[in-house]
């Protein structure tokens, strides 16, 4: 299968397991609003999981608090519906402590920019073996309509009846200042690009974060609509295709373009030999390279680059958390009772049963 839109993929092939995308489907009644964004993301996680060739009981999916978060329900694998914002610290000790798992968490803009804002940034500089899935439709949908992490400033919404005054997070960036070493984004009703991205990110050796633009159709609708929208969307979306110059607009004459200062910005009416069309590189080590592609949307907010910004090869935490470990224990001498003591050094106690 061919890159597109900056997600590079393998074909297609029955897995050796013959799991089917149904296998993948649970019993549980499906239980978001008619028409949300929600119900294309699952639909597209069911059908390339079975891709993977893993076994359904070494998947874990683990979510917080959020419509997002209801995804372990309907993912016929383990899972785990978690406290507000906490999904990253619960998958980091699952992920750490169990290599035999591919660790999931699904989460949405409030509950992973907002109060578990710390987890996730954590989560990302460690480089968890984890893949984020997150859910941003800038709103609140579960607690009906307040304005998120994401919203846009001037926002009207139920807890900001004048207008939201807050400088939006843009998740992208706050990974890459994190330095994730996999970040990309896509769109909930383009399957194809949400397939190819979500197998990337899956692939991943280490944390990968995928932000998915996600309708809210009840108390946001029509956010992305001009991403969507057959006649425009080529005005708009910046497609990401690691090794391809990056161009777009209706008639391609739209580039992302390094200016005089090193600094990257949109023009337009450039020519096709133009030297200032930058040629994307996801695999660049500094991360400053996709933060400047992630900032492309600051002057205009309609813009929105989609795809792979980055995938580096970096030592995964668990990985490094294992060796170490090992080395203790040999450290120990092989001996488990003198790397028990290690572990517990000499500051424990017991608590006793009372005494009647």
């Amino acid at each position: 299968m061919s890159e597109e839109n900056g997600a590079s993929s393998v074909p297609n092939a029955k897995t050796s397991l013959g799991l089917k995308a149904k296998d993948f489907k649970t019993d549980q009644e499906v239980r978001w609003c008619p028409g949300c964004g929600d119900y294309a993301i699952l639909a597209a996680v069911q059908g390339f999981m079975p891709e993977l060739n893993i076994p359904r009981e070494n998947v874990v999916f683990i979510s917080g608090i959020g419509c997002s978060s209801r995804f372990p329900y309907y993912m016929n694998t383990y899972g785990m519906h978690s406290i507000h914002g906490r999904a990253p610290a619960i998958a980091t000790g699952l992920s750490t402590s169990r290599p035999d798992l591919k660790v999931f968490v699904v989460t949405g803009d409030g509950d992973a920019l907002s109060i578990g804002g710390n987890h996730l940034i954590h989560a990302l500089r460690r480089n968890v073996n984890l893949t984020i899935l997150l859910f941003n439709n800038r709103i609140y949908g579960l607690t009906k309509g307040q304005y998120s992490p994401t919203s846009e400033q001037g926002k009207i919404t139920k807890s900001t009846p004048f207008g939201s005054l807050d400088n939006p997070f843009n998740p992208v960036s706050l990974a890459l200042g994190a330095e994730a070493t996999f970040v990309g984004r896509t769109l909930d009703s383009d399957r194809k690009h949400l397939t190819e991205v979500l197998r990337a990110a899956t692939e991943h050796e280490g944390t990968s974060l995928v932000e998915i633009y996600q309708n809210c159709n009840i108390f946001n609708d029509g956010a992305f609509d001009h991403l969507k929208d057959a006649g425009e969307k080529g005005e708009w979306i910046i497609p990401l295709t690691h090794g391809e110059p990056i161009r777009f607009g209706k008639n391609g004459d739209k580039a992302v373009v390094r200016d005089a200062d090193g600094g990257l910005s949109v023009a337009e009416g450039v020519a096709a030999d133009d030297s200032r069309v930058v040629i994307h590189d996801a695999h660049s080590e500094n991360p400053s390279y996709a933060f400047a592609i992630s900032r492309l949307s600051q002057a205009d907010s309609r813009l929105s680059p989609m795809g792979i910004f980055r995938s580096v090869e970096r030592p995964s935490y668990d990985s490094q958390f294992r060796a170490q470990v090992t080395a203790a224990q040999a450290t120990a001498g092989g001996d488990d009772a003198a790397f028990k003591s290690l572990l517990h050094g000499s500051d424990t106690w017991t608590v006793a049963s009372a005494v009647s």
